[in-house]
């Protein structure tokens, strides 16, 4: 019976249940084969020094995961085996037989869980045999007519801890992979999920390999600390719980009492000196400000001066030393005060 509007139609509903039995089929080959490799990715984590246990139980608890949704679809191809076969029964009846409500109303449950697109067309075509009603307890599993093998596998709940365990220690046992858990499970852990990691199997500073040793005691990670001592040689390999002895030390007495080192003085002999080695340095001394008829007392020999001419002189009867800033002779014919520091210091140097 074909109805142009959408509604129910047997010619396309038993070609939607063959294809979704050659599609659950291969779905289940590929995941046959992605978990072989995910066993083998599992043992090699264990297998490591140290093991990668927590990544290992991460990736157990997908491999149950796979392996729940290849029952899942086994299941689900037995019932649409079954439907197929019983294509007749179900245009021909206006409600859903008896026998046949947990099949019908179990893969319209799959159809919202799993991905395999023949099921969406699938349940849209027993919404219209059945009416929306029938379709909604399905899918809330009202009076428990669903498959409950099928519910489980498709439970959004994640595996036991015991059965992530378990898997552990069969692919070790399969791949002879020399394992022991190093978390214990206590008996109200057995039936809760896996608790989320905490990072005791990650390697510290695995990007330089310096970093800090870490230990694991019980499942928790614990940091073996260095410490040292504030007037003792640091030594890396002392651990925290490690009393520090000082090395022997003679010029320490057991009383604390310092005692400073001897250091030899060198003693230099004087009649070993030259008193010709020694140069003497030359000193620059300035000459006077704007004096011009003085000379350097170290340096080069100056060029001699012109004589002063009288038409720079003032009315007040000043000279030309004291217009240019210079000293004037004393009465007994002696030199500046500036020529007699000069006179002292030549004197002081030949000394």
């Amino acid at each position: 019976m074909f109805d142009m509007f959408g509604g129910y139609s047997e010619s396309k509903l038993k070609p939607q249940l063959k294809m979704a039995v050659s599609r659950f089929g291969i779905a289940s080959n590929k995941k046959s084969a992605l978990l072989k490799q995910s066993m083998r990715e599992i043992a090699v984590l264990l297998a490591e020094d140290p093991p990668k246990e927590e990544k290992a139980r991460i990736k157990a608890e997908a491999l149950i995961r796979d392996d729940y949704m290849i029952e899942a679809y086994d299941i689900l191809s037995l019932n649409c085996d079954l439907l197929s076969e019983r294509i007749k029964l179900l245009s021909y009846s206006k409600e859903c037989p008896p026998d046949l409500i947990s099949c019908v109303s179990t893969l319209i449950y799959a159809s919202a869980r799993i991905d395999i697109p023949e099921l969406v067309t699938i349940r849209k075509q027993f919404r219209a045999k059945y009416g929306k009603k029938f379709e909604e307890d399905a899918l809330n599993n009202v009076k428990n007519v669903l498959n409950e093998r099928v519910v489980t596998k498709l439970s959004v709940q994640p595996p036991a801890a015991y059965l992530v365990q378990t898997y552990l220690e069969t692919i070790c046992e399969k791949y002879e992979v020399d394992w022991s858990p190093t978390i214990r499970l206590q008996a109200t852990q057995i039936g809760e999920p896996m608790a989320p990691p905490k990072g005791f199997s990650v390697e510290a500073g695995r990007g330089t390999g310096l970093g800090p040793v870490i230990a694991t005691n019980g499942g928790t990670a614990v940091e073996e600390d260095i410490t040292m001592a504030s007037s003792a040689e640091y030594n890396p390999s002392a651990k925290a719980t490690a009393e520090y002895i000082p090395e022997y030390n003679p010029s320490v007495k057991t009383s604390g009492e310092y005692i400073p080192p001897i250091v030899e003085s060198a003693v230099v002999d004087a009649t070993k000196i030259d008193p010709n080695d020694f140069v003497e340095p030359d000193i620059f001394i300035p000459a006077a400000p704007g004096s011009t008829t003085k000379k350097d007392i170290a340096g080069p020999p100056s060029a001699p001066s012109a004589p002063p001419t009288n038409s720079t002189s003032s009315t007040n009867g000043k000279g030309d030393d004291d217009e240019n800033g210079g000293a004037q002779a004393s009465s007994d014919g002696k030199r500046s005060t500036y020529d007699d520091l000069a006179a002292r210091f030549d004197n002081l140097k030949n000394l």
